[in-house]
């Protein structure tokens, strides 16, 4: 099963002997035991936020000590022999300074009186004033928790000032080795290499790359993830292992060589990492997501719990750092690893700091892989539009995770060669990266293809990143339709924000509620802050649906050819793909992809060949060289028109018209299907077909009424058909609208007169 939690007690301070109940609450010995509760007392099995070994965290609820008049804090202060005390006014930070100051006092002691030594200790400050965060080492989990629990009744304890300290501390040690001792930590000392993944985004995409590239090794490979945990691409177990029970699972499994282990916040939060020690750590960025839970508010405290996977990285391994991400690369100054930073910019700070410390760089060069190290020229792996997961270079997210995972995966050893295979082919398909920029080609019911796109985004970053690679993907002129949505446990402002990016990079927003990640939130309270940040960038009554799949099914009957539909998708992966399919679609391979990026440039993936076929000078073989392309690319409207214009250069119009008709009918696109009307109307009028080709430059008229080639190619066709005057007419009024001299501009009132007496102008 994934991960439950973990083993923690919620309580109020429990009542020693002699308790009674009094007016004002409980009261233990004199003090009302409300001034003083255990919130939760939580067993982290692993390495955690505080050690890099097995740690009881306390979290204490102090209002007694924050209304103590500064007389008897002094007092108490004295008592516990804490010299030059300043405890503040009451209720402010300062005064929670000194809370934590007599907290920290109080553990050593208590664990002087059990036979601790020198108990490490951190305290940190709570959530609000009155609140503070103690931790400490456990050997056996029992006697620990009981320890914990001890610490409220201590605090409590001290408050009655007819009280010794000694006596309290003494009373609750009694109470600590009383307890049975309990077993001990459960973590895991893995006995093979094993590579622990973290960061906000990418987690999954570079846990899978790196499982990948070992299986191209010939290593038997298991890793862990949010999606379960995957024996040599066998999924053993569903659901969210990307804490320790996913580490468990890998570890355990026979014949194991190299263990790879997605770790979120969450685990690392609620019991510790999974395992004791890591050979290679990777963090792939911290930005805003989860912010408010776990007492972990800002982008700073997540970066800490991130930076976990690092401490416990041995000395001889590789800490993987995004070094385009500061909260990241800052990381570096506490691991005791060599540094490994990879970037995107090959003239990164970063790059540079991590090889003068010892350690590598990865990067993209001359649009290659390569990796940098202190001495020797770089090692060029392989060429950013040869590896499949960055979508020909479109998806910046994949670029930063493929550098992660190439590092991560020559750190743990394995072989160049299969590092290189496996980043050539690594697809963002189904198969290899299942619900991460799945894209997809669909037939559309009016005819022509759109692009879907089936991703995970589930926060800001992950939205803008598939935005940019869905409007990478559109055609020219092309829309993006987006169906948004997230699961409840973001924060207000987060789904707001969502809703802001939505409406800002996509043509066309619905709205979609996954029940299953609802989280405790209302739907309608969902919907509406998603619709709250639409409306702050005049997006409004935008629908919504039940179901992932309705609001794909909302947009399909909306978009058009070349048009990208992307689909925030959580929980109906598989009944997303399944209806895809059924409708006829098709999952883009890496030379569809290839294809439909550099036609949203405009361009052509044959760019060079068309370029080089121009630079001919001799015309036949230009027309044979045009065939050849149209023979191995049968259909292709774009040749269809180079040829039909190779044929037209020779003075070879009737083949020409055939050809250009036939591109026109393929859907060529722009700016080549305006073109292929102006040279079709050319060629029609030369082979004494003036009639047929006036529609053609009418229709290019409509959409550039002012283009020059246009107006004048008409003015020759009319006076073809006779029609001299009109054809005069018609150039001075296109003169008059395109120009931009001011002479002319003087006397259009007269010119335009002029051309009505030759031609009235149409209605």
């Amino acid at each position: 099963m994934p991960d439950p939690g973990n083993e923690s007690s919620a309580l109020t301070t429990p009542p020693r002997s002699g308790a009674r109940a009094a007016e004002g609450g409980e009261r233990v010995d004199g003090v009302a035991v409300d001034r003083v509760r255990v919130g939760e007392v939580r067993v982290l099995d692993g390495p955690n936020l505080y050690f890099s070994r097995p740690a009881i965290k306390v979290i204490l609820h102090l209002p007694g000590y924050l209304e103590l008049r500064r007389t008897e804090a002094e007092a108490l202060a004295r008592r516990l022999g804490l010299r030059s005390a300043r405890p503040g006014k009451r209720g402010t930070a300062l005064r929670q300074r000194f809370v934590m100051r007599v907290l920290r006092t109080v553990m050593r002691r208590l664990g002087t009186e059990i036979g601790a030594g020198r108990l490490g200790v951190r305290v940190r400050a709570g959530q609000t004033v009155q609140d503070v965060v103690l931790a400490f080492p456990w050997i056996h989990r029992t006697r620990g928790r009981v320890a914990g629990e001890q610490v409220g009744v201590v605090m409590a304890g001290l408050l009655d000032p007819s009280r010794r300290a000694d006596e309290v501390i003494e009373a609750a040690a009694a109470v600590i080795l009383a307890a049975p001792d309990g077993p001990g930590p459960s973590v895991l000392t893995p006995a093979v290499p094993v590579a622990s993944v973290t960061g906000t985004n990418g987690k999954t995409t570079t846990t899978r790359l790196m499982a990948h590239m070992c299986m191209a090794a010939g290593l038997t490979t298991a890793w862990s993830s949010t999606d379960g945990i995957v024996v040599m691409g066998e999924t053993k177990e569903e659901g969210d292992f990307s804490g320790p029970a996913g580490a468990r699972g890998v570890l355990e499994t026979p014949g194991l060589d190299i263990g790879i282990l997605e770790t979120a916040r969450g685990g690392m939060l609620l019991k510790g990492m999974g395992v004791t020690a890591n050979d290679v750590s990777v963090v792939t960025n911290v930005s805003a997501d989860h912010l408010g839970l776990q007492g972990i508010d800002t982008l700073d405290q997540l970066a800490e719990v991130k930076a976990i996977v690092t401490t416990v990285t041995k000395p001889q391994g590789w800490v993987v750092l995004n070094g385009d991400d500061p909260r990241v690369w800052a990381m570096h100054s506490g691991i005791k690893a060599k540094p490994w930073a990879f970037s995107l910019d090959p003239a990164s700070p970063a790059l540079w700091e991590s090889i003068n410390a010892g350690g590598r760089g990865i990067t993209v060069l001359d649009g290659e892989i390569v990796v940098l190290s202190p001495n020797g020229d770089p090692d060029r792996l392989v060429k950013i539009v040869d590896v499949p997961m960055t979508l020909s270079g479109l998806s910046r997210n994949n670029i930063a995770n493929a550098l992660a995972g190439a590092a991560a995966a020559l750190g743990l050893g394995v072989p160049r060669s299969a590092v290189v295979e496996g980043l050539r082919t690594f697809a963002p398909d189904p198969e290899h990266n299942w619900g991460r920029l799945n894209t997809y080609t669909l037939p559309l019911p009016g005819g022509g293809k759109a692009t879907v796109i089936m991703d995970m985004a589930h926060n800001e970053a992950g939205l803008e990143a598939l935005l940019e690679v869905a409007r990478g993907l559109a055609a020219p002129g092309g829309a993006v339709r987006l169906g948004l949505g997230c699961a409840g446990d973001r924060a207000d402002e987060a789904i707001m924000a969502m809703g802001e990016i939505a409406g800002r990079g996509a043509e066309e927003v619905v709205l979609k509620i996954a029940e299953h990640y609802l989280r405790g939130r209302r739907p309608e309270d969902l919907l509406g802050l998603f619709r709250d940040g639409l409306a702050k960038v005049g997006v409004l009554d935008v629908p919504d649906h039940d179901t992932e799949l309705a609001s794909l099914q909302a947009l399909v009957p909306h978009a058009l050819d070349g048009d990208v539909i992307a689909l925030m998708c959580h929980a109906e992966r598989t009944e997303v793909d399944h209806w895809i399919r059924e409708h006829g679609g098709t999952v883009d391979d890496a030379r569809t992809i290839r294809r439909k990026v550099v036609a949203a440039r405009g361009e052509h993936e044959l760019e060079a060949e068309l370029a080089a076929l121009w630079s001919m000078d001799d015309e036949r073989a230009r027309v044979e060289a045009a065939q050849a392309l149209v023979e191995d690319h049968p259909g292709d409207a774009r040749l269809l028109f180079e040829l039909a214009g190779a044929k037209d250069a020779m003075g070879d119009e009737r083949p020409a018209i055939d050809l250009y008709e036939q591109a026109i009918a393929r859907g060529l696109r722009e700016p080549y299907r305006h073109r292929a009307q102006l040279q079709l109307a050319s060629s029609l009028r030369v082979v004494g077909r003036a009639g047929e080709a006036l529609p053609l430059l009418d229709d290019v008229l409509a959409t550039r009424p002012h283009h020059p080639a246009a107006l004048m190619l008409r003015a020759l066709v009319q006076a073809d058909l006779g029609q001299e005057r009109q054809a005069v007419a018609d150039l001075i009024r296109g003169s008059l609208e395109a120009t931009t001299d001011v002479e002319t501009q003087s006397y259009r009132r007269a010119l335009r007169a002029y051309a009505d007496e030759l031609a009235p102008a149409a209605d």
